[in-house]
């Protein structure tokens, strides 16, 4: 049994000459695509735009439809990096701090405060985790 992907419809919005290509999505909340959508003020579209490295034998032109295909997993690792990760260091800084007997405001200051480093050793190891996050890119 194959891996799981994840496919999005898009928009080639631009190719430059370094070989990447930049690709807009339109995203939809769940509300967006209900009948009465338009009754409550829950409807939202956003518009992501994704760049992706193009091989020497993929032509792309702008205004051209593509199929964005990524691995589930990648996205199960994007949100682990993204908001449970954090949530742990936050909340385990919050025990450890408030354990010690430390004051609990400072406590929370000093547990938020753990996040700096932890984002920035994602940020410098940015290039390695967008090689690990690599779409592929279908012609419609």
């Amino acid at each position: 049994m194959g891996e799981q992907v994840v496919t999005h419809t898009g928009w080639v919005k631009k190719v430059d000459d370094q070989g990447k290509v930049e690709i807009s999505v339109i995203v939809k909340s769940s509300c967006a695509s209900c009948e009465i959508s338009g009754s409550c003020s829950l409807s939202d579209m956003k518009e992501k735009i994704i760049e992706v490295s193009k091989s020497e034998s993929e032509e792309f032109k702008a205004g051209q439809p593509v199929t964005i295909i990524m691995k589930q997993s990648l996205g199960t690792w994007a949100v682990l990096l993204g908001y449970v990760f954090p949530l742990i260091v936050l909340v385990g800084g919050l025990f450890i701090f408030v354990g010690t007997g430390m004051d609990q405001g400072l406590s929370a200051i000093l547990a938020i405060a753990l996040l700096v480093p932890y984002y920035l050793t994602l940020y410098l190891v940015r290039d390695y985790i967008r090689k690990r996050f690599t779409y592929t890119v279908r012609p419609e």
